[in-house]
């Protein structure tokens, strides 16, 4: 059975719940406006490809290859990463809502975060050496056993991050951002 090929192709203000996506492979499309929530998108391929002021709130994308994939404007409320295709993994995301999401053991070396809403995300086990965290909220956010060396916090803000379970060795923080790391100690910062 042959896969279904898409290159190229812009999809604009696409209800994806009414009208469904042809199950296959795409490189280097644009979705702009459409809806993804609550969808099966279990094992697509999307290679280059950038979605923006899409809804893919809870959709499913176990066994789905996401490499180079820019989201900008996104609502991805409740996405398990962790189930996507770990080969050649790659996202970056730009003023994108990711509350309740999971990168749970995932590899996001050099990822950025610009801009994003990240509360209550799980990160455990991940590998965010390198990252950038730019102007993020990161309240309640899960970091434990962590890989958070050389990644950079500077902008960004509410989390906690105990150094004594993660790596941090070279990560970047503010100064008003220091409580974040010393805040799992229950001591009191004057």
């Amino acid at each position: 059975m042959s896969k279904t090929y898409f290159e190229e192709v812009s999809f604009e203000k696409v209800d994806f719940s009414t009208t469904p996506l042809a199950k296959g492979e795409y490189e280097n499309c644009t979705f702009n406006n459409c809806n993804f929530a609550d969808l099966h998108l279990s094992n697509y391929t999307f290679t280059e490809c950038e979605f923006k002021n899409c809804n893919l709130s809870t959709a499913t994308l176990s066994g789905t290859f996401l490499r180079d994939i820019q989201f900008k404007d996104c609502k991805l409320l409740g996405i398990h990463f962790e189930q996507c295709n770990p080969f050649l993994f790659q996202v970056s995301f730009e003023n994108c809502l990711l509350n309740l999401s999971s990168f749970y053991k995932r590899s996001l070396k050099k990822t950025r975060f610009r801009n994003c809403t990240l509360q209550d995300v799980d990160f455990t086990e991940a590998d965010l050496s390198n990252a950038v965290f730019e102007g993020c909220d990161l309240f309640k956010s899960k970091f434990d056993n962590t890989n958070l060396e050389k990644a950079d916090f500077r902008t960004s803000y509410n989390y906690s991050i105990s150094p004594a379970i993660n790596r941090i060795k070279k990560a970047r923080f503010s100064k008003e951002g220091i409580i974040g790391l010393l805040d799992s100690y229950d001591i009191i910062i004057d």
